[in-house]
């Protein structure tokens, strides 16, 4: 066992997997050495657009708060996803669906409830001061609402278990990020977000240290009363086997882990790609999630390029946020330089517009809009609708990849979406 990050327990590194017994021996002699007698737990888990074998996890967090947690509720942290089903749920955390006294006695399951706001408890608001502390004078006059499910606030101890990876709007994701966004309402997941969107996401991604997102979301996490531990995870990059497992707070436990993950799952190439065809897997199921097959590998598209997501199983853009119909995907300065035009839209939503369009300028006195790269978009989506939202449009059908692969120019990434994609003089 080593000690990664100041009090964080760590097993593994980026250059081996473990084994099942070496995981669910950690994870129970880890926890045993933690505050858990007589309390409730609160488990904060991903949801399924995360590959993480929590059937692996699981059991050994049960076994070790088994006769001493004195109520455990396993909370999924949607943000602002799809709920997830009970047959999901079953595949997800390794039990069967309807049934999951059987394997985990005494546990409950709940999703994370982001539309109903009798779910949420009121933790204040962060100044305006702070935030522009924190944002690194990038927002002012912007004071940040602070609310969370109420089933972390009233848990005597929350427990995060969960993955770590490179991250588009706060660096490496993980740790805190499990309350904010992921238990989280609308004013942190928007204000932390645009923030991202505002130092954009080619900038941040992967970048290991706390970065002035991940500061709004500790500030945020700070105000969650009670112990936060966190199980921190790297996996192996396509399959269901683990890097490493850190225990420890959410700070220490992620930090580690952080690191670990910066070394398996950042690829550096020697050149940029003129073609890169991102093939989403059936994980993400639209395209606000399948947009991580840009974000992951927007660095190393040569200039004037094209980003190909590459996602036949994909019909929709985003269920949960119509919105987006209503301002398409643009690039940063599209909407910083017509602020007052876009000020009043969920910030969330541009955000997210502006990482699937990626880096580009706009002038404000001609409206001419320029981009990096072109985005297209080959998935069951219909043309005119991908047309709309300002992507470009590919039948699937017309996608050939042994043929494009014979292109020296053209990059080919399978199950892409986790794995970042840099240039090394970058």
């Amino acid at each position: 066992m080593a000690r990664l990050a100041e009090g964080s327990m760590t097993i593994g590194d980026a250059d081996s997997t473990l084994t099942q017994e070496q995981i669910h021996s950690h994870i129970v002699e880890s926890l045993a050495t933690l505050d858990l007698d007589g309390k409730s737990v609160a488990v904060v888990v991903p949801d399924a657009t995360r590959s993480v074998p929590m059937g692996k996890l699981l059991p050994a967090v049960h076994e070790a708060l088994a006769g001493r947690a004195t109520e455990v509720k396993v909370l999924i942290a949607l943000g602002t996803h799809a709920a997830m089903s009970e047959e999901a749920l079953g595949k997800f955390l390794g039990y069967e669906p309807g049934n999951i006294e059987a394997t985990y006695p005494g546990w409950t399951v709940h999703n994370h409830e982001w539309w109903d706001e009798d779910t949420f408890a009121d933790l204040g608001v962060i100044p305006a001061e702070d935030v522009t502390r924190y944002s690194g004078g990038r927002l002012e006059d912007v004071p940040m609402h602070v609310i969370v499910n109420k089933m972390a606030v009233e848990a005597d101890v929350n427990l995060v278990v969960g993955p770590v990876l490179p991250h588009e709007v706060v660096g490496m994701s993980g740790g805190n990020k499990y309350f904010f966004p992921g238990l989280s309402g609308h004013d942190v997941i928007d204000i932390s977000h645009w923030v991202g969107a505002l130092i954009s996401s080619f900038e941040i991604i992967g970048t290991l240290g706390v970065t002035p997102v991940r500061e709004l979301i500790n500030a945020a996490t700070d105000r969650i009363p009670g112990p936060k531990y966190c199980v921190a995870v790297v996996t192996e990059a396509g399959t269901s086997e683990l890097h490493s497992v850190s225990v420890g707070t959410t700070v220490q436990a992620w930090a580690a882990a952080a690191g670990i993950a910066a070394a398996s799952h950042i690829t550096y190439l020697d050149r940029p790609y003129k073609r890169v065809v991102s093939v989403v897997p059936e994980m993400y199921e639209d395209v606000w999630t399948g947009a991580k097959g840009f974000y992951k590998m927007e660095p190393v598209v040569a200039e004037g390029g094209e980003l190909i997501l590459f996602a036949p199983h994909i019909t929709e853009i985003s269920e949960m946020h119509p919105g987006i119909a209503k301002i398409g995907y643009h690039n940063r300065d599209y909407f910083a330089k017509q602020w007052d035009k876009f000020k009043d839209h969920p910030w969330g939503e541009l955000a997210h517009s502006t990482h699937l369009r990626g880096m580009g300028t706009y002038d404000a006195e001609t409206g001419e809009e320029k981009n990096r790269v072109t985005v297209t978009l080959a998935s069951q989506v219909p043309r005119d609708v991908v047309e709309a939202y300002n992507l470009k449009y590919m039948d699937p059908a017309d996608v050939d990849l042994e043929e494009m692969a014979k292109d020296p120019d053209t990059l080919i990434v399978p199950n892409a979406g986790e794995v970042l994609h840099r240039l090394k003089d970058q």
